[in-house]
Parts: C-alpha cells; structure tokens; sequence
C-alpha cells in the first residue's frame, strides 16, 4: 500500500478522520514519516512503520518525549496518538537560522545533562534506535555499559557481519576492553539518544525542540558525538564553546569523539544498504587496536 494512503488509513483507525492531505517531510531513514493537514485542526506530524519492527516502539518513542520534557526542561511536540502502529505529534516550526538558537539550545542541553544526574547507566525499558531495540538493562559501570549495550550489541547483526572481519571485531573487542583508558569517568544523566541535527527543531517562540529520542542514563557526550558527527549549519560554530564552558567540558573532548560515535556508525551500518561511509569510518577507528601479531 502506497505511504500516503497507509497513514491515512491508520489515522482514521485512530480517530482523526478530518485529514485533507498528506505532504511528505524530509529527515528520517527508518519510517514513513508525513504532515496530515486537517480539515477542523491543525496540522500534525504523523510517523509509522509499513511493517512495525515491535509493538511498542512508539509508546517507548512517546515516553522518551515526555523525560526529556518533565526531567530535562526541553521542548518536544505534544503527543496526540502513540500505539502500536503509529505516532502522531504536534508540529514543530523549522530552526531559525541564527547563532542566537543555537546558543540557546547549548543552554537547554546543558541544562539536561547537568540537572538529570543519575546512580546507575540505562533506563527502565528497552526503546529503538530506528528499527533496532535498544537495549538498556541497568548497569553500574558506564564502560562496561557503552561496551555492551552500545558498541558490541551490533556485532551480531547481520548487515555488520557482513560488512566487518573477524579482524575488525577483534579489534572493537580490544577497543571495548580499554575504555577506562580511553574516555574519562562521567556520571549518567538523561540523553537524548540520537541527537543528530535534523532532530533538533524549533518552538514557535524559536526555542530549540527536540524529536526522535533514544532516551537513557548515559555519559552526556554521547548527545555531543552525535551532534558533531552531522553536518552542522554554519551558524552552531559557538554551540560547541557555549557547551564546554555551562558544563566544564576539557579541552580534549573532540579527541574522544570517534570512540563515542562508534555506536552511531554501526547502528549506520547495520540498518542501512548504504551506510555512507561508516564501515571505512569503523574500520579507520579501530586501527590503533588491530592485532600487531
């Protein structure tokens, strides 16, 4: 079934049968992702799965929205509709395009990572990375965390099977067994999870907006990597500065930027035919880790 007439078709099922039109959106690589304009209500931003990876991938969606609301103090669109097929959300306003945003959202994010401490790594449900579950069981090491959950996790996968030998994965491991000389030791705060730039919007008053969460207690330069990895506009250039010195970040946190966008990359590579580079971007990572023998 066309996309259009699919998520026309799921609306009414639940409940908004006054759509007009359905227009696509840029953005997203894993769903259907639409604007319904409606004959007796605003517009609103409507997103589904031809064939839904699970059954409560936008519940988990929709809840991650609600934390980084209620804990963190960020704007996220109101959820109208959240079940098992389909999740449908106020509209957000596109970024204005001035430094001036982008220093507000260094304060917001700032704000989440600072006010959001937490004891333990994960949160209370597994949540999805596009079509993959993201696995969150507790832990109360963060480097035992991030190498579990979030790096050696995609080993199995069978795109990343394909993709990386037996070297690579070798090496991933030596990398993963290292962490604590790699990265320093953060505590857990609320991330957003997958905080690339097109996941940053705006509110009507030009307050940054965030969509498309992958909610957890985790190391708050996972949201960073993800935002430095992603083609950013030329006027974020003080978002960066403006971070560093809220939160006391060192000097040195680029250095650590491709261990951390490890997870980016792969789950890249695991999802997606094409893969834009991660695999080489992967194996250029690992290098200083391969087997000298």
């Amino acid at each position: 079934m066309p996309a259009t007439e699919l998520l026309a078709e799921r609306l009414v099922r639940a409940g908004i049968g006054d759509v007009l039109t359905v227009a696509p959106v840029s953005g997203g690589l894993a769903a259907l992702a639409r604007i319904a304009h409606r004959r007796d209500a605003p517009p609103v931003f409507v997103k589904t799965f031809a064939d839904p990876p699970d059954g409560d991938v936008f519940v988990a969606e929709a809840e991650g929205l609600t934390a980084l609301r209620e804990l963190g103090g960020l704007p996220t669109p109101d959820v109208l509709v959240a079940n098992h097929e389909l999740l449908v959300l106020s509209l957000l306003a596109p970024r204005p395009q001035d430094g001036a945003f982008w220093e507000r959202f260094a304060h917001a994010l700032a704000h989440l990572h600072t006010s959001t401490v937490h004891p333990r790594f994960g949160w209370h449900r597994d949540n999805w990375l596009g079509r993959r579950r993201q696995v969150n069981t507790w832990a109360d090491d963060g480097f035992t965390f991030f190498a579990e959950r979030r790096l050696l996790r995609w080993l199995s996968e069978p795109r990343v099977e394909a993709a990386l030998g037996a070297a690579d994965r070798a090496a991933l491991e030596r990398l993963c067994a290292r962490l604590p000389e790699l990265l320093p030791a953060r505590p857990a705060c609320l991330t957003h999870g997958d905080l690339w730039s097109q996941n940053v919007l705006s509110t009507g008053d030009g307050r940054a907006a965030l969509i498309d969460p992958a909610v957890s207690y985790l190391w708050a330069e996972v949201d960073l990597a993800h935002l430095w990895i992603t083609a950013a506009p030329p006027e974020s250039r003080r978002f960066f500065d403006v971070y560093a010195e809220l939160t006391g970040l060192d000097a040195d946190w680029r250095a650590r930027m491709p261990i951390i966008q490890l997870r980016q990359h792969l789950a890249v590579l695991a999802q997606f035919d094409d893969d834009w580079g991660a695999a080489e971007t992967i194996r250029a990572t690992l290098a200083p880790f391969r087997s000298r023998v």
